[in-house]
Formats: structure tokens, C-alpha cells, sequence
């Protein structure tokens, strides 16, 4: 069987694994204090152009959206999320588990528009009876979106004025942000984000890392006793290096951008060929993330040969399907894939 399902099913990327074997030796202190991840922290805040940032590491998305999510909301506040938002859909109610709520705003192409926003907040903070329901304290955002599209500039500097019209915080999660960064759309890089973000991601458990997530905080408010908050919620792994590690080589000299162009590629060579066959797409995804619309028939065929994720019905004879490619992806593979799939 050949592997489409997901952006994570290989190990590491090679220069990864060589550099933590070289490392695997060397004697450190913990809890990612030591040289490395210091190295690591320094490529970030270059990367961010010199904005004042604090950079943290951490294992896992949902690790990582939960406790930032934690430490900065109030008690009575909820975080805003697109309805198909990770936080909302795919992490077991991590959120709520820390006693805030995810409020939930209509998508367009799986993004947030900051005229919801607005009008969410319009409608909250002038109700007479406003502090009977959760107030909004803060957005999250994935980018690329669960569906694969992308957010412009234009439409982040929408949000972050939103922001500052209501007091909110702007969160982005960027689980596949190398994907969005080599997206043709996309015209902003990572010091564009740390001047726009409260916080984001940089995720690597996505794009080549065995695991691990950088957290970047522009927010100073939001970096006070952080460290605590993380350690509070086991986000402090005891082998910090492992971490700092992967993220030096990750990002000192480009591979991470690297890996998300080719992965882009790849996708694009999915969405030419079937776009030519005249298949269409549940959403126009310039990402690593493609969602054809397969008719069922084809579905299991295909089942026979390729695991991709199945996105359930469109209408009685048809379905969704995910594919998505990785760092590993071989280009023969898809290749193959294609060759199994007749025109429309």
C-alpha cells in the first residue's frame, strides 16, 4: 500500500536524524535551557527580523494550542475558532478541559474573516447582559486552515485590527506553516507573523521533525510566567536538546521552506492532473492538502492500492477524499496514483 493519508507517518528527515545522532553523546542541562536550544531560539528570532520574541519548544500541536490557550485567557473568557478550527473538531476538547470555551464562527474556505469577528464582538460587548455568556478573549487561526487554504496579508492585518479594536489576542497555529510560506499566494514570511501575532507556531512534527512545535510570543503579557504554565501542563520536556536539536538543523539554513515547497509541488502535481481529468475540489487548496471529489466506485478502487483520508459524501455517488504529502513523499508514488485515476 502506498501512503497518502497524512504529513506525518516517516520518522525524521535525514539531516534531523544525523544531527541527533551526533548529538546523542553530549551532556547538557534540561528542560530545553541548554546551548542548542539557545542556538535554535537565536535562528527564530532572526527569522522574525529582529522583533522582540520569546520562542519556546514544545512536543505536539495540541500540547502546544492548549496551554498557550491556557495561560492567556481569564477564567470567564473563550477563544474564537472557525467551525472546522483543530481546537473545535480534532483535540478531544483539550480546550475546554481547561474550563474555556471554543467559540465557534462560520468559516469561509475553512478561515475566519475579520468581519465575523467584528460582529461576533459587536454583538457580545454591547449586549446589556453580556457578562451572563462567555466574553472573547482571543482568535485562533490555523494557516494553512484545515481544508488547505491560506490566509493573505491582507486578511491577517483584517484580523489584527479586530483585535485591537476589541482587546483580543490573535493566535495562529502554524502545524504546516512551511506549506503556507511556499504557497504562491502567499506573500509574507515569518517576521510578517511575528509582527502581526500575538503568538504562532512554527510546526515541525508536520514538516520533517521526528516531533516538536516553536512557539514564537510576541505578546509580553502572554510570555509572563509562561514557563510556569508550561511546566504546570507537561509541556516541559525533560530532554529540551531533542528539541533544540531538530529545530537548528530544521531552520538555519532554509530546509525547513525547502520541505514545504516540495511538498507543495507534489500537491500540485495532484491538483493539475486531476483538474485536467475534470475532477473537481471541495476547496482551492495551494497547500500539501488536496480534497478531490472522487465518485464512489473510484474511492474503493483506489482503496485497493493508496490509504488517503476519506472526508465522508458530497452527495449520494460521490466523496472526499484528503491526499497529502510529506517530506517523504516520492514523486514516483505519485505518480502511480495518478496513473490510477482515468479522466472524468
Amino acid at each position: 500500500m502506498i501512503h497518502f493519508e497524512s504529513d506525518y507517518l516517516e520518522g525524521c528527515h535525514p539531516r534531523l536524524l544525523q544531527a541527533l545522532c551526533e548529538s546523542n553523546e553530549m551532556q547538557t542541562v534540561g528542560y530545553g535551557t541548554d546551548e542548542i536550544c539557545e542556538e535554535a531560539r537565536s535562528i527564530v528570532q532572526n527569522l522574525c527580523g529582529g522583533t522582540k520574541v520569546s520562542v519556546h519548544f514544545l512536543v505536539g500541536g495540541t500540547q502546544v494550542n492548549k496551554t498557550v490557550i491556557a495561560a492567556a485567557l481569564r477564567p470567564h473568557q473563550g477563544v474564537l475558532a472557525a467551525d472546522c478550527g483543530h481546537i473545535a473538531t480534532h483535540e478531544s476538547g483539550a480546550i475546554e478541559a481547561t474550563g474555556h470555551k471554543v467559540l465557534t464562527l462560520p468559516a469561509v474556505d475553512a478561515r475566519l474573516t475579520a468581519r465575523g469577528v467584528d460582529e461576533y464582538c459587536a454583538e457580545h460587548f454591547v449586549s446589556a447582559t453580556a457578562e451572563h455568556t462567555v466574553q472573547p478573549g482571543m482568535i485562533f487561526c490555523s494557516n494553512p486552515s484545515e481544508w488547505g487554504t491560506v490566509y493573505t496579508r491582507p486578511e491577517l492585518l483584517d484580523l489584527r485590527a479586530v483585535c485591537d479594536r476589541w482587546g483580543l489576542l490573535l493566535y495562529m497555529d502554524g502545524a504546516r506553516l512551511g506549506s503556507a510560506l511556499c504557497c504562491e499566494q502567499v506573500d509574507y514570511d515569518y517576521a510578517f507573523l511575528a509582527s502581526v501575532c500575538d503568538a504562532f507556531t512554527i510546526g515541525g512534527t508536520k514538516l520533517g521533525c521526528l516531533f516538536g512545535e516553536v512557539l514564537v510570543i510576541r505578546s509580553e503579557s502572554l510570555n509572563r510566567d509562561f514557563r510556569y504554565i508550561l511546566k504546570q501542563n507537561g509541556g516541559m520536556l525533560a530532554k529540551g536538546r531533542l528539541l533544540g536539536v531538530q529545530f537548528r538543523e530544521l531552520l538555519r539554513d532554509g530546509l525547513y521552506l525547502e520541505i514545504g515547497r516540495r511538498e507543495n509541488e507534489l500537491a500540485m502535481m495532484v491538483k493539475e492532473d486531476l483538474t485536467r481529468k475534470g475532477y473537481s475540489f471541495l476547496y482551492d487548496s495551494c497547500t500539501n492538502q488536496q480534497f478531490p471529489i472522487f465518485p464512489n466506485g473510484l474511492v474503493e478502487k483506489l482503496s485497493e492500492r493508496f490509504v488517503f483520508s476519506d472526508n465522508g459524501p458530497t452527495d449520494a455517488d460521490h466523496r472526499c477524499i484528503r491526499i497529502c504529502t510529506s517530506w517523504a513523499t516520492k514523486k514516483e508514488d505519485v505518480e502511480k496514483l495518478l496513473s490510477d485515476i482515468p479522466a472524468h
